[in-house]
């Protein structure tokens, strides 16, 4: 087992291990989207509430752990252990199985440039790639839409409204199912008449109509359902017509009470999301990346309440067909007390926006230094690469 003292001497290592919401279809796309270029697929998972990255990837070996968050270690107990440090938390399943199979990797002690500790500013600064929050009023995921050579490719969020990370001047959309009764054929051929000498309306509604082929039975399913949101977000991405690059989200990671159940719960649906979108892929899965990222981390230290509070440094999971996986890549740097970031919170020592804007870059095959400055402006930092095959 690799002791703490190695690790620590050798902290900027790469160890063998891991991975990376029923009918609103007729609800017209905000704008239309052009055919897809090119086969690859891109999908952005947003943990809202700041996920616990220690919890998501618990660092057992470190003995600061036990100091910091006595008791925690047992619920690792039967956990899949990483290079004598890390362990994967139980509830990640299929995230287990797709780091044994190569196709996911985690990045730890990681965190966007902002230091503050609140959900609207840091998920603002999370989705925009601004700088300050409020600055931009655009999404990094909306600029990249716009870098990809040859015909936009179809972007899509499954949200009932478009994600800021998805706004701005590209064409973009979103969906979702509803509760509500499908629509009839004969209203369908009615409101087609009814667009068909309107150049832009004629094209917003057969986008609507062509994503609700898509989705086809998941429609009629809830996003509540995360097994079923994973299979519909695959529906909509997998097929050579698809949406080339998607987003969706889970909220629900603030965990200021009870983490240990609450933790669990939110972990159990992302896994749900993650296996059903990696299995109804098919084929296409090769040519799929997933970014899975939260706005900030949680504090080092339990509360009184056996949760934890609004912290800096935590956890992004990657995960993917083409994927160099099976490993965490991690600047580690102690839970000592004199290594904590303001003596309370996890250090970060990987910029997020670096893993954001290299994976994407290389997976879409576009500069990744001109990623990271189109997406994420104004930062002194080098893109995150070689995180794919080849």
């Amino acid at each position: 087992m690799t002791n703490f003292k190695t690790f620590t001497a050798n902290r900027r290592s790469i160890l063998g291990g891991t991975l990376a919401l029923g009918f609103g279809a007729m609800a017209m796309p905000r704008i239309a989207f052009a055919q897809s270029g090119g086969s690859k697929n891109l999908l952005f998972v947003l943990l809202r509430g700041a996920a616990d990255g220690m919890e998501m990837l618990a660092p057992i070996g470190d003995p600061g752990f036990d100091r910091l968050r006595p008791e925690w270690n047992e619920r690792f107990a039967d956990s899949r252990k990483i290079g004598g440090l890390f362990a994967i938390h139980p509830a990640l399943e299929q995230v287990s199985s797709a780091y044994g199979a190569g196709e996911a990797l985690f990045v730890h002690a990681t965190a966007t440039s902002y230091r503050e500790r609140s959900h609207f500013d840091g998920q603002n600064l999370l989705e925009t790639g601004g700088m300050e929050p409020y600055a931009s009023r655009d999404g990094w995921m909306n600029r990249l839409v716009g870098m990809i050579p040859g015909e936009t490719p179809r972007a899509l969020a499954v949200a009932p409204a478009l994600p800021l990370a998805m706004r701005g001047s590209a064409p973009t959309s979103s969906y979702a199912p509803s509760n509500l009764p499908d629509p009839s054929e004969a209203f369908l051929d009615r409101v087609s008449s009814l667009y068909a000498d309107d150049d832009q309306l004629a094209g917003l509604w057969q986008s609507a109509l062509e994503t609700q082929a898509m989705a086809g039975e998941n429609s009629l399913r809830n996003l509540r359902d995360a097994r079923a949101a994973g299979e519909l977000t695959a529906s909509l991405m997998r097929d050579e017509d698809g949406a080339k690059i998607g987003m969706i989200e889970l909220g629900g990671w603030d965990s200021h009470a009870g983490q240990a159940g609450q933790f669990s719960r939110m972990a159990t649906r992302l896994d749900a999301l993650l296996g059903a979108y990696r299995a109804s892929m098919g084929e296409s899965w090769n040519d799929t990346l997933v970014l899975v990222a939260t706005e900030f981390g949680r504090t080092a230290r339990v509360n009184g309440t056996n949760g934890t509070d609004h912290g800096t440094g935590g956890a992004a999971l990657l995960l993917g067909g083409n994927l160099s996986g099976g490993r965490i890549i991690a600047d580690w740097p102690g839970l000592r007390e004199g290594d904590l970031f303001e003596g309370r919170d996890l250090m970060p020592t990987t910029p997020l926006e670096s893993v954001l804007a290299g994976a994407a870059a290389e997976h879409l095959g576009l500069d990744p230094q001109a990623a990271l400055a189109t997406l994420f402006p104004g930062r002194n930092i080098a893109p995150l690469t070689g995180l794919s095959k080849g």
